[in-house]
């Protein structure tokens, strides 16, 4: 039996093929997450293992918390002179302190930023007459920078702005642009740092650019031959001052690697979730191909039945022919992964988000997790088609048009449906609006909710499609005449197999309706809060708006003409209530360019702050049981406790403040926080915003290339750039399973075209043109596009309305993007016209003669 199921399934390639694809680019879609995410991965090992090359252990500034989900904690650096120290040690063979930094960024011929999409800008110093042991960097050219004028550039930066050695360069540090004479060029050997830069410049320019006159950030450190390494780390301990700490370089590289491994496992979950979407919509794909085909085989069934098979060998013949296709499906889609990995690392670069590679890694895991996946899913969605082929009776083999028999549980299958549904939507609610629930609880009951709800749509989508054909192909009706009207005749004719196609473009068109208007709530959310809240005439932040600005930029544009205020947020961690958060530090004059909705307090809160006062929003006051008067303990990253007294509680607006949970003064926050940055400054300007204005601001800070004057209407509008960006990457992410979709339409078609040959022959013997048949079956495409559109809309409307409900206390309100759904129905008009092509395409080309004969 099985020979006999082999041998059927290589005389319909087409059909296999068809239904393959389906499982292919799902499992691509896995395949390339754990490619990509592991080639990251390995990426950044390396980077961190190579800069500690050749060093036993690492001393480094301690800092009290780390903050890995928010504002970056800077270590104190530690004296030069420990280097000298630890020098003299018996059992230290070689050490050299460093200093380095991730916000020195390189300034092109423009006068612009070279921007790095997000990653790092790197600074290095390098010692050019000392041994290079522990420098991780090789020179492509020139030399190291050996006097206060030079830098060393990266090979990426050099050949992509076409510098080279003795060229001039600019970089902006702590303070304006500086130029310096490119000395070499270098690269960190096998890895590609992705968008990051690298400024290297000898140790006493560094230590001056980066205002760490006399001290170091690192101390690599070499043991003698035959001394081990927790050896070496007690006897360093011995001289080491309170603020510093000593690791081996495997626990350092660890530790260096903790930021970076919740980032990739957030990239690796996020993207897993899109493969998952793919594979849930290549199961509807492959359950509703292989219906249709054991709908079509019912004679050979029944004929196999006749000599002999039993109801379990026909059993085991469908679920064989689905385990072949999803074995050999996941293996396609295993190697398209390899492929795929370099179009998502694409995409995350084109989207702001160029991250470091090295040589691809191929896990075993991905090998395993990917064919096992793909084939259980194929495997699963065969089921019900396998059970329905077990029902063909013997005597169908002598019938004409014969046609599967109900099965014993047909009766309650609307019962069934319905309580799917209704289950699902329970399931949402509840995961939505309950309180008290955990993480877990919540994301099970919205995950299993989100599922039934899909397969209850589905369920009971075939009740859905006779009424909404009539509308949706009415149009079809009047342009197409004849072949139009069929069309709608054949979309209705089978209401489950339409439903069911249409289905798997509804999950995808749902997810998309669902992120548009969450998007557009966020957009909008936001754009009240900064309407509320910005009364100042300009706000100065970074060229990106989102990164930090050194404070230099805060002072020089003070002096401008016509300046009245210069408010500056400061931004940094700390840690209060056990638990680690951001601390925003304000000026004095806050209240005359930011307008806070006081609870309790009033606007003068920000001008008496002084030496210990706070202001807290709201909702972490309500938490903590916070009030005027209430005191409040926190601790910066070098372990300081600040003892503070809260003066203020601001109501938060909708759409969130740039503050954090605690305010605290400038002066304050000053004098406890390394190389204090801002977040924004906000600035008040006599005569308002006018063009005289604008370029008397931007005057003081043609020095200060990633220093950008803004006004309320730009501000907003690049505030809201991230958040399109990810907008664009989820909708690359989703049209994955709209693909699997139009591939299942398609499939759909072709079977169709192979079940209506004798039809299609008669109508074309009656006086059916080529272009009508055509014509015919691009309009059936179309209109089952439709459907399956208007079902995602609803579904993505209604799953929007449930989230934006649950988030509304956040400031998150519903808003339709209308022109974004007007151009969801277009693109599924052109997902109908994409995948009517072929089908059309064949069934115009059938032979009258033959097509009349066909059984």
């Amino acid at each position: 039996m099985i020979r006999v199921t082999l041998k059927g399934l290589a005389g319909r390639r087409l059909r296999a093929l068809l239904t393959a694809l389906a499982i292919v680019l799902g499992v691509a879609m896995m395949s390339g997450t754990f490619v990509l995410t592991d080639t990251i991965n390995g990426a950044f090992t390396s980077i961190f293992t190579e800069s500690y090359k050749n060093a036993d252990a690492v001393i480094s500034g301690k800092t009290a918390f780390t903050n890995h989900n928010g504002n970056n904690v800077q270590a104190p650096s530690l004296p030069q002179s420990l280097v000298a120290k630890v020098k003299a040690m018996p059992d230290v063979q070689a050490a050299a302190g460093s200093v380095g930094d991730d916000r020195t960024k390189l300034v092109g011929r423009d006068g612009k930023v070279i921007t790095s999409g997000g990653a790092p800008q790197l600074a290095f110093s390098v010692n050019p007459t000392a041994d290079q042991r522990f420098n991780p960097l090789v020179l492509t050219a020139g030399s190291w920078p050996s006097g206060p004028h030079e830098v060393a550039i990266d090979s990426h930066v050099a050949s992509s702005k076409h510098y080279k050695v003795g060229d001039t360069i600019g970089v902006e540090s702590r303070g304006p642009v500086r130029h310096f004479r490119i000395a070499g060029i270098v690269k960190l050997p096998g890895v590609s740092i992705g968008g990051a830069t690298m400024a290297v410049f000898d140790t006493a320019t560094a230590q001056g650019l980066l205002n760490r006159v006399g001290k170091v950030d690192l101390i690599r450190v070499q043991a003698r031959h035959g001394v081990s390494t927790p050896k070496l780390i007690r006897e360093l301990k011995r001289v080491l001052p309170a603020s510093a700490q000593v690791r081996d370089t495997s626990a350092q590289v660890k530790e260096d690697k903790k930021g970076v491994s919740s980032f990739t496992s957030f990239i690796q979950g996020f993207l897993l979730a899109f493969a998952g979407i793919s594979l849930f919509v290549g199961s509807f794909v492959i359950a509703n191909t292989l219906s249709i085909t054991v709908a079509q085989r019912v004679r050979e069934f029944a004929t196999l039945r006749t000599i002999g098979a039993t109801r379990r060998q026909i059993l085991r013949s469908v679920v064989v022919e689905a385990l072949v296709i999803g074995i050999l499906g996941s293996l396609a889609g295993l190697f398209l992964g390899l492929l795929l990995a370099k179009g998502l690392k694409a995409v995350f670069a084109a989207t702001g988000f160029d991250l470091p590679s090295a040589a691809t890694v191929f896990q075993a895991r991905t090998i395993v997790v990917c064919l096992l996946v793909g084939t259980l899913i194929t495997l699963f969605a065969s089921l019900r088609p396998a059970f329905r082929a077990t029902r063909v009776p013997p005597i169908a083999a002598v019938r004409e048009g014969a046609e599967l028999p109900p099965g014993r549980f047909a009766r309650f299958a609307p019962i069934l449906s319905a309580a799917t549904l209704a289950l699902g939507v329970l399931l949402l609610g509840y995961g939505v609006l309950a309180h008290g629930l955990t993480t877990v609880n919540r994301l099970s009951a919205l995950g299993v909710g989100v599922l039934l709800l899909f397969f209850g749509v589905s369920a009971n989508a075939s009740r859905l499609v006779r009424p909404l054909a009539s509308v949706l192909a009415w149009p079809a009706t009047r342009i197409g005449g004849a072949a139009g009207a069929l069309a709608r005749e054949n979309t209705m004719r089978n209401p489950k197999r339409t439903a069911s196609t249409a289905s798997a473009l509804m999950i995808g068109l749902a997810l998309v309706t669902f992120v548009a208007i969450l998007g557009q709530g966020l957009r909008s959310s936001f754009e009240s809060a900064v309407n509320g809240l910005f009364k100042g005439d300009y706000a100065l932040t970074s060229q990106s708006t989102f990164a930090p600005l050194t404070i230099s930029a805060e002072q020089a544009v003070r002096h401008a003409r016509n300046v009245t205020v210069v408010s500056g947020i400061r931004a940094g961690s700390a840690r209060y209530f056990d638990s680690t958060e951001n601390l925003t530090g304000v000026d004095s004059q806050l209240a005359k360019v930011v307008q806070l909705d006081w609870k309790e307090g009033s606007a003068a809160v920000p001008a008496h702050l002084g030496r210990n006062g706070t202001f807290v929003d709201d909702k972490f006051a309500k938490k903590h049981h916070l009030h005027l008067g209430s005191r409040l303990t926190i601790e910066t990253p070098t372990g300081h406790l600040l003892h503070l007294r809260v003066k203020g509680i601001f109501r938060l607006p909708k759409g969130g403040s740039p503050f954090a949970p605690v305010s605290i003064s400038n002066s304050l926050f000053d004098a406890n926080y390394i190389n204090p940055e801002n977040e924004m400054v906000f600035l008040n300007v006599r005569g308002g915003v006018t063009d005289a204005n604008t370029k008397a601001l931007e005057q003081p800070l043609k020095d200060f290339a990633d220093a950008k004057i803004q006004t309320a209407s730009q501000f907003k509008k690049n505030f809201e750039k991230p958040i399109n960006k990810i907008l664009y990457l989820l909708y690359v992410l989703l049209a994955l399973s709209v693909v699997v979709s139009l591939f299942g339409i398609v499939n759909t078609l072709v079977l169709t075209v192979y079940e209506r040959t004798r039809e299609l022959g008669m109508l074309r013997a009656v006086g059916m043109t080529r272009s009508q048949t055509r014509s015919m079956i691009r309009h059936e495409s179309i209109v089952t596009s439709l459907i399956g559109a208007a079902l995602g809309m609803m579904v993505g409307v209604f799953l929007a309305l449930l989230v934006t409900h649950a988030l509304s206390s956040n400031g998150i309100v519903f808003a339709v993007p209308w022109l974004s759904l007007v151009y969801f129905v277009l693109a599924a008009i052109v997902i109908g016209i994409v995948a009517a092509i072929w089908p059309a395409r064949r069934a115009a080309g059938l032979n009258v003669l033959e097509a009349l004969q066909y059984e």
